[in-house]
């Protein structure tokens, strides 16, 4: 009688273990997909955001009259000198960096805001969304593919009724990354690498399967878990898990809602905590303690030094993205340890240095 009671509460305990080990692993998969869909919602917000503030520059400067009758008159030289006295105002005031740049009716670049060089330089055959304004008057702002892939806030110009030309404003995805950064999540914006004969400025850029990733100031420590990702899988079931980080998928398109690439998230398990339940009635930007981790993060980037966990064969692929404000670090960084390395060390790393794949493209 002793040993059945033994087996009954044995038998209890192993029901009741599975019990919670399932119900824990349907609660786990519930906060997992709720994360899911805070973050798509949080990205739209910052698209929406980015796009808005680049529409409402883009409408500022297609009001200009100096700017306009520039346009008129066909002078670039004038164009650019307003251009670029507007930009240039408004980075000194507000720390707000602006690319913008003029068109001409015919798709020819007119005057750009960071240089003066491709004045008169054919663009349409690289802007099929010029395609919308033959059909609208109206201004439009999405992610279009260009020579880059970028959110580009485009606004046509009328003189008088008639149609001479557009202010754009242009921006990548530098701001998105950063900001999703804040709170744990790395960001990667990856161009489809069939729209790549198009985007000829991104032919040196990184390839992830068959995608280029278009954000340069993307957490290299990543790449090495999405090249052994399976992204038809990814695609498919939208989460992953993989070296203890979770990797979501969100399609990215275009102004016209075609599919040109895909969002990816990449969420370190360690973070999860910091992300509530989903029955936590609480919005996102709450739902996110972001205090918390944001002094987690800044702890890990601030109070060591980032390039610690790199080596120098890494350094050698990394010197591709780093942004010009952090270059002077990554340098000092980059010579101290190569110097630790013979000459003849240096120059078999250079020979063994590949980009995954090479793109051609030629301008038209």
């Amino acid at each position: 009688m002793f040993k059945k009671i033994i087996f009954l509460f044995l038998l209890i305990a192993v029901f009741l273990s599975v019990g919670l080990v399932y119900n824990k692993g349907k609660i786990q998969e519930e906060k997992i997909y709720h994360i899911l869909d805070q973050l798509t919602l949080a990205l739209d917000s910052e698209l929406k955001s980015r796009q808005m503030d680049d529409l409402e520059m883009a409408l500022f400067l297609s009001k200009n009259e100096g700017l306009v009758n520039a346009l008129e008159n066909d002078d670039e030289d004038l164009g650019y000198e307003i251009l670029s006295d507007i930009t240039n105002t408004i980075k000194e005031n507000t720390s707000r960096r602006i690319r913008s740049q003029v068109i001409t009716s015919e798709y020819n670049i007119f005057a750009r805001s960071w240089d003066d060089i491709y004045a008169g330089m054919p663009i349409g055959d690289y802007r099929t969304d010029f395609e919308y304004f033959k059909t609208h008057d109206t201004p439009r702002a999405s992610v279009e593919v260009g020579r880059r892939l970028g959110i580009k806030a485009t606004v046509p110009i009328y003189k008088d009724d008639v149609f001479i030309g557009f202010t754009e404003v242009i921006s990548f995805f530098k701001s998105m990354t950063e900001f999703f950064s804040s709170i744990g999540v790395d960001l990667y914006v990856l161009l489809d690498v069939k729209h790549t004969d198009t985007a000829v400025l991104m032919s040196e850029n990184l390839t992830i399967e068959n995608y280029v990733v278009s954000n340069r100031n993307y957490n290299y420590s990543h790449i090495q878990t999405l090249n052994t990702v399976d992204f038809k899988e990814l695609k498919l079931n939208q989460v992953l898990y993989k070296d203890n980080k979770y990797i979501f998928y969100e399609t990215m398109y275009d102004g016209s809602f075609k599919a040109i690439g895909a969002y990816i998230f990449v969420l370190p398990e360690r973070y999860l905590d910091y992300f509530r339940n989903p029955e936590d009635d609480i919005s996102f930007l709450i739902n996110v303690t972001r205090s918390g981790l944001y002094d987690v993060i800044k702890e890990e980037k601030y109070e060591k030094n980032i390039y610690d966990r790199y080596s120098a064969d890494s350094m050698v692929y990394l010197q591709d993205v780093i942004d010009k404000e952090d270059r002077e670090l990554f340098l000092d960084e980059a010579y101290e340890k190569f110097d630790k390395y013979s000459k003849d060390e240096l120059i078999q790393m250079m020979l063994e240095r590949k980009i995954v794949k090479k793109i051609d493209g030629k301008i038209k």
